[in-house]
């Protein structure tokens, strides 16, 4: 590109001294007395797109509330709205000369240019569709970005679709869902049998579902505004960051999650909530009451391998050879869908000879998180990142009612983990033998991963009606691969 472009143009009707910079920085200053002052656009942080017609040009850009332009650097991290900004050039060939400089810009920036895009019409309050074309589409029109729409019609369509998907056709998928279609996306990925470039292709989430943990803990890291505008935003801005990718494992059965892995209080608040999903994110409040109007307590045992600086939570597995033959020989569901043939097989890492700790129960609740939100008000795992290699553990020990009230309504910020009552750790591999209610040993748990049921004991919501993953009671394994998968983030 050439120096810094400078010209007498008009700017929505006044005229103004502009300049374009090579590194895509739009000034202005109105040559009037309106006060003005300097006014300026960055292309890679606050323009869409823009089209062309004769003399005009037409700059549609995502720009902060505040009097509807920038100062100058990011733009900022508060409300953003759309504005359009036109330009009038002397001449058609001046008009050229900033359009092919504007075009250069957007186009050095490695933005997306065709997506494919998931909507789920049944998640949350089923307003999906409604966001989409409302709040969606006019940015990728005024992006001029291609896409490619598809609704899910039954529970894995999603996983489907990403299974058979040309891939070579999109720069990226994005879920206009909760994140349960999100983590259908990448199980299909995963099971392919090119999983090693599929894996690549970066996924996007647009919140639209009653769990959006993955979209709040994005928008959150970066101090940026969590709304369904700004996160499609950072979609077209093309930024990516890593993700860790967890393999949960029974026997042969593997299943993959991105988020979080349940057992105990949470579980039942998150799967026994379904019959009042017509609530909306409300179901999850209302049945929490519930829950802890009549508080469960669970046996069960966790074994861990800590990560650096956390070897002194728990006790030391001492014999260690019986303990690897019992983890190669546990029990599982051998005729599962979910054996597989080919595809990904889990990260190669082996803990066998890593020194293991446990913990026994009765517990309220045992949960591991990969990311600090788990929903739009919820952070039970502060200390999350998205691709430092291990999960974030969380265990929540007898306590009062009283106690967890409190707890609970501390979960709104992450303080939660302060308590004496929590024990709040990083690991490298874990292991869960779930076990039944202490106060009712004929009944068992739930173990819920990303949203969906993976086993659940006698007696429990909707038990029998179908059939699971994997055997409640058995040990569950979970390993992290360290950023095996790629997510578009606002920074």
């Amino acid at each position: 590109m050439a120096g810094e472009m400078k010209e007498r143009i008009r700017v929505d009707g006044f005229l103004s001294e502009a300049s374009l910079s090579t590194g895509g920085e739009l000034r202005w200053r109105q040559n009037d007395d309106s006060g003005g002052g300097e006014r300026s656009l960055i292309v890679e942080s606050e323009v869409l797109g823009f089209s062309v017609e004769g003399r005009e040009i037409t700059v549609r850009a995502f720009v902060n509330e505040v009097k509807g332009f920038s100062c100058g650097g990011s733009g900022g991290f508060g409300k953003r709205l759309r504005k359009d900004f036109v330009l009038e050039m002397p001449t058609e060939v001046a008009a050229e000369r900033w359009t092919i400089r504007l075009r250069d810009c957007i186009n050095s920036l490695g933005r997306p240019k065709r997506l494919f895009i998931i909507v789920n019409p049944y998640g949350g309050k089923k307003c999906a569709r409604k966001i989409f074309h409302t709040e969606i589409k006019p940015l990728l029109v005024a992006a001029n970005i291609i896409y490619t729409l598809q609704e899910t019609k039954y529970q894995l369509h999603a996983q489907e679709i990403a299974y058979k998907l040309d891939l070579l056709k999109y720069d990226g998928i994005v879920c206009v869902s909760g994140d349960g279609v999100l983590v259908e996306v990448f199980n299909g990925l995963l099971k392919r049998e090119d999983w090693d470039t599929a894996i690549r292709v970066p996924i996007g989430i647009l919140p639209a579902g009653t769990g959006n943990g993955l979209a709040k803990s994005l928008s959150d890291a970066v101090g940026e505004m969590y709304s369904i505008q700004h996160a499609t935003f950072a979609i077209v801005r093309g930024h990516k960051r890593s993700l860790d990718v967890t393999t949960i494992t029974q026997g042969e059965t593997k299943f993959f999650s991105i988020l979080m892995l349940t057992w105990g209080l949470i579980a039942d608040v998150d799967i026994e909530s379904e019959k009042y999903r017509w609530m909306g994110s409300t179901r999850i409040d209302f049945h929490c009451f519930l829950r802890m109007m009549n508080l469960r307590k669970y046996h069960g045992r966790v074994e861990f391998v800590p990560a650096p600086g956390h070897e002194f939570y728990g006790e030391k597995i001492k014999d260690r050879g019986s303990y690897v033959a019992s983890m190669n020989t546990s029990n599982s569901r051998q005729n599962s869908s979910e054996v597989l043939q080919g595809g990904y097989q889990g990260p190669t890492a082996c803990f066998d000879h890593s020194e293991w700790r446990f913990l026994e129960g009765p517990f309220i609740s045992v949960s591991l998180f990969n990311v600090p939100w788990v929903g739009e008000d919820a952070k039970p795992a502060p200390e999350a990142k998205f691709s430092d290699g291990f999960l974030d553990l969380a265990i929540l020990k007898d306590c009062s009612k009283a106690a967890l009230i409190s707890l609970l309504l501390k979960m709104s910020d992450g303080s939660h983990v302060k308590s004496p009552y929590v024990v709040y750790l990083k690991v490298k591999a874990f292991r869960l033998v779930p076990g039944n209610r202490v106060e009712n040993p004929k009944k068992g748990g739930i173990i819920d991963v990303d949203g969906e049921v993976i086993a659940r004991g006698e007696g429990t919501y909707t038990h029998g009606k179908e059939r699971d993953l994997m055997v409640y009671g058995s040990p569950i394994q979970l390993i992290v691969d360290q950023g095996l998968a790629t997510i578009f983030t606002p920074i």
